[in-house]
């Protein structure tokens, strides 16, 4: 196999981690190479692959974006399409996109300590690619791409109509004046059902038990009007930091007051709904409050599809598919054109990727995670995970800035080597994700390990992150830098 090249940083995924991660390597090293392999043919990751009626996100556009660059629209809970817009605007006015090499699908990637470097190995239209690099950065993101989590439904192969995950939404799919069931009660299913019920005849959204639904305004008025006031860049750091401390507090007072927050929500969403609505059976989950990700419905969208009678709540399980829909296990049927499978996501860790170190394959569930961003064991080597309670890119963006730290040190100490080293017997291990939702569970054995204390410890909490990743030391007695021709040690 021929090397195509060497390059100081190679980035894999052209995602929202990716584009931002080489938005923070072009400019804290100009000189320096960097390239991004990227599986499928566009950027955007994430939010160029889900293209299903209404896809949007659940956090606001001021934590979701990049810190360097602010979102100036006047919605705060964005649709998809400009999300996809705002990533690949960052990407071309930047110069980014002329790094990116598209449809490479990275499989192997093996360190050498003796040559200080990682040989990739790709497929680019069947073929095998390879590259070298000093330093290894993973922005693939946790979602397995080809496939959603798609139970078996028994009966399923009789249906009549047409069955569809939102994974691979069909573009040719028109559902006006359609009968639509929505399979599902997370952010997916309440994202499409107040999208569809504008065209469809009617859409039931069937869940075998509620989900905690925040109606939140779709634009933020304080922030609209800081923009006004003090500008695009002075507003948008405002507005990030009001809204990182909001949401901090929401899930604190979530995780200690948990009665209070639930209370809340009820009466939320009785507001909202019409007088005498089931709100017990529908709307009031049996688990804890940020025990799984908030839903998020912008200006109680879902709530209004509702109280119009263009949608409808069903909570109950499936017995069986019908020629012409669903049969539950109370007995009651559902007749449906389409059928939507907003039953959940698959989970794949670092993208597929099989890491070798000094000829030996590396376990992902027997290493571990320092500061939620590299791993045990695996010298010059990065990757983003995002918080499960706040918005993914502020962790993305805490993780760019920390790799550029350690590259500077690494420069100013003359090293070429850098690996997490656990050798405190009193770190025991502890899921990667401490969530409970159905897609974390499903998979959370094939991921890294997180520790009891840190630095293994992968926290939940920005605000703390921000001194750990952009103001603490790089040489914490853990981190173990050297030089090619030197012994192992800590850095000074």
């Amino acid at each position: 196999m021929t090397t195509t090249g060497h390059v100081d940083v190679l980035i894999v995924g052209a995602g929202l981690s990716g584009i931002g991660a080489a938005h923070h390597i072009q400019s804290a090293f100009p000189e320096r190479s960097y390239t991004i392999l990227e599986a499928r043919d566009a950027i955007g990751g994430t939010w160029d692959l889900f293209r299903y009626p209404g896809v949007r996100s659940d956090s606001d556009m001021h934590t979701l974006g990049y810190r360097f660059r602010p979102w100036t629209q006047a919605k705060a809970i964005a649709d998809g399409p400009s999300i996809l817009r705002y990533i690949q605007d960052t990407a071309a006015e930047a110069g980014i996109e002329r790094h990116i090499r598209f449809g490479h699908r990275v499989v192997r990637a093996a360190w050498s300590s003796e040559e200080a470097r990682w040989t990739v190995d790709a497929v680019h239209d069947g073929a095998p690619v390879r590259l070298t690099a000093h330093f290894l950065y993973v922005c693939s993101g946790y979602y397995r791409y080809d496939a959603g989590h798609a139970p078996d439904f028994p009966g399923a192969d009789r249906f009549r109509g047409t069955i569809v995950h939102p994974q691979h939404w069909p573009a040719e799919l028109d559902h006006t004046d359609k009968r639509v069931v929505v399979i599902g009660s997370g952010a997916t299913a309440v994202t499409l059902v107040p999208a569809m019920a504008d065209r469809a005849a009617h859409v039931t959204m069937l869940q075998r038990s509620p989900t905690y639904i925040a109606s939140l305004p779709a634009e933020d008025p304080i922030a609209n009007r800081l923009r006004r006031l003090l500008g695009p860049r002075r507003a948008y750091a405002v507005t990030r930091w009001k809204n990182v401390a909001f949401g901090t507090l929401f899930y604190q007072l979530s995780r200690r007051r948990p009665n209070v927050v639930k209370s809340m929500l009820r009466k939320a969403a009785a507001r909202a709904l019409p007088p005498g609505y089931d709100i017990d059976t529908h709307f009031a989950p049996s688990y804890q409050p940020w025990d799984q990700r908030l839903c998020v419905a912008p200006d109680g969208d879902l709530f209004r599809a509702i109280r119009h009678g263009r949608a409808s709540v069903v909570t109950d399980r499936i017995a069986e598919f019908t020629e012409t829909g669903l049969r539950l296990e109370s007995g009651v049927e559902l007749d449906a054109d389409i059928v939507v499978t907003a039953t959940g996501l698959r989970l794949l860790a670092l993208g597929g990727i099989q890491l070798t170190v000094d000829g030996r394959d590396v376990k992902l569930p027997e290493t571990m995670a320092y500061k939620g961003m590299m791993l045990s064991g695996v010298p010059n080597f990065a990757f983003t995970i995002g918080y499960t309670n706040a918005s993914w890119t502020l962790k993305a963006d805490l993780v760019g800035g920390y790799v550029v730290r350690l590259l500077r040190h690494l420069d100013a100490h003359g090293y070429d080597q850098c690996v997490p080293t656990n050798t405190d017997p009193n770190v025991s291990e502890r899921p990667l994700l401490d969530f409970q939702a159905g897609y974390v569970l499903r998979a959370i054995d094939e991921f890294p390990k997180a520790g009891s204390r840190a630095p293994w410890r992968l926290g939940m909490s920005y605000a703390h992150d921000v001194l750990t990743l952009r103001y603490g030391r790089i040489d914490d007695g853990v981190l173990r830098c050297r030089r090619r021709t030197g012994d192992l040690a800590h850095s000074p």
